[in-house]
């Protein structure tokens, strides 16, 4: 029998919700490209109720506990007497998101001799150390695409909202006020707009797709070059690396993997040749730009305005300068954690479960790392040091 390690945020600061503000959600069955949706044999949960706290469970324990396996469910996961330290000992199986991640470092997993699987709840696994996990045997999976679109649309909204200047507008009325050449003194429309993605996957072609209506200009670069159907139909411009786009840019949108290639790319020398005035947006990774080089870029006026979810660390200090710097529109990692993505990745949590308590192969989409080396959606996506 398996013990299965879950870290999740905690409940509602009011408690666990008794009710919602709707009664359902759409039913999503494939993604674009043709990729279906979880399949899992069965769940034990309502879509659209709250799953990804810690008395939601994933909709995990009725499953797991009536086939004899052990599930214990956490959100204290820093530090060396943590739920989740003390638990990982004895621990087959680590579930984290990344929303709240238990940071599984190259320590951690040689002090789980027993552990052979990590499932990221969601999409993207930098939160696993993949060098330690490779040398471990472990394997290491998510949920391809469960919360792609959840994201790409949370990455319109923060362009519409920092351009548009929609938070402090809406403070404006929260306090009282009504003075609208405070508002507008830096709103602008987006229409014409260059706007560029660093990476065009999964999240980043979304995001594209999605802008395109408002009939702006539209770059990207990737390791990967796009079709030249799609580059035709969305008159995309492509440049060999974000240092060629990011001048042409009036908007910028960080939708890349963490690695070794991307960490620390958006440091001061690289924000110093954007356009005055620019926009970054950042729901990818924190550690892609360096925390100190944003915060400068903003209180110098190179930079019109920073947005993001994602922080380093998670869940990020009261201290944070990002809390406090000027123009942002930050917001806790919440852009793949709608309820609606919630019932997809809790279905791809226990699809990957469910294929690998019964020994059967993991679809390859989900793996990032398998029988020692990067797998599946992992090789195409990562890398690791040699």
């Amino acid at each position: 029998m398996a013990k299965v390690l879950c870290v999740l945020y905690d409940d509602p600061t009011d408690g666990y919700p008794k009710s919602y503000a709707r009664d359902d959600v759409p039913v999503i069955d494939h993604y674009p490209g043709g990729q279906s949706a979880p399949t899992p044999e069965a769940i034990d949960f309502v879509p659209g109720h709250l799953l990804g706290s810690v008395s939601g469970e994933l909709g995990l324990r009725t499953f797991l506990e009536k086939a004899g396996h052990t599930l214990v469910v956490t959100s204290d996961k820093d530090g060396a007497s943590s739920v989740f330290d003390r638990e990982l000992a004895d621990a087959d199986v680590v579930i984290s998101q990344p929303f709240w991640p238990a940071y599984l470092t190259p320590e951690r997993i040689a002090a789980a001799p027993k552990l052979k699987l990590a499932i990221t709840a969601g999409i993207g696994s930098d939160h696993v150390d993949l060098d330690a996990a490779v040398a471990h045997g472990v394997t290491v999976a998510e949920v391809t695409y469960s919360n792609s679109i959840s994201v790409a649309e949370h990455v319109v909204m923060m362009i519409l909202g920092l351009v548009r200047n929609y938070l402090p507008s809406h403070q404006v009325v929260l306090d009282g006020g009504w003075n609208i050449a405070d508002c507008v003194a830096r709103s602008y429309d987006l229409e014409g707009m260059h706007v560029g993605t660093v990476a065009a996957g999964r999240i980043g072609l979304a995001v594209l797709r999605r802008l395109a209506p408002f009939d702006v200009k539209l770059h990207y670069t990737d390791r990967y070059r796009l079709s030249e159907d799609v580059e035709r139909e969305l008159g995309l411009v492509w440049h060999e690396s974000a240092a060629d786009m990011v001048p042409h840019c009036d908007v910028v949108t960080i939708n890349a993997p963490l690695h070794p290639e991307t960490e620390g790319l958006f440091g001061d020398e690289l924000l110093a040749t954007m356009k005055r005035g620019a926009y970054l947006i950042n729901t990818a990774r924190a550690k892609i730009v360096d925390r100190d080089a944003v915060d400068r870029a903003l209180r110098s006026r190179q930079l019109a305005g920073y947005a993001g979810d994602v922080w380093y660390p998670q869940p990020a200090p009261a201290d944070h300068p990002w809390r406090t710097m000027p123009h942002h529109g930050m917001t806790p990692h919440i852009s793949g954690s709608s309820l609606s993505a919630q019932a997809r990745y809790a279905a791809g949590t226990r699809e990957i479960l469910e294929s690998w308590l019964a020994g059967r192969p993991i679809r390859d989409e989900y793996l990032i790392v398998d029988g020692g080396a990067l797998a599946g959606t992992g090789a195409h996506s990562y890398s690791v040091n040699k």
